[in-house]
């Protein structure tokens, strides 16, 4: 199990459109299919802007696409008053 907090949908929204190849969707976003294999398996967490070009290219917003799942819940923050 990886230990990236961020979960994705890139494999299930391309195998969606049917006819998306890991190298069509690599080509759409100017990374290599190996770029492309490692997001899908979990392994490697995109740039932000890769994020923005993944869903673009997979015509969803990137909030359909990515998720963040922490492995524990962050203490709560106090703020200066």
């Amino acid at each position: 199990m990886s230990d990236i907090p961020i979960v994705n949908r890139v494999r299930e929204l391309r195998e969606q459109r049917g006819d998306m190849t890991q190298e069509d969707l690599a080509k759409l976003c100017s990374v290599t299919r190996q770029t492309i294999i490692a997001v899908e398996s979990g392994r490697y967490s995109p740039s932000l802007e890769l994020a923005f070009l993944l869903a673009h290219a997979l015509d969803a917003r990137i909030e359909e696409v990515f998720e963040w799942r922490p492995k524990s819940r962050p203490a709560t923050v106090k703020r200066a008053t």
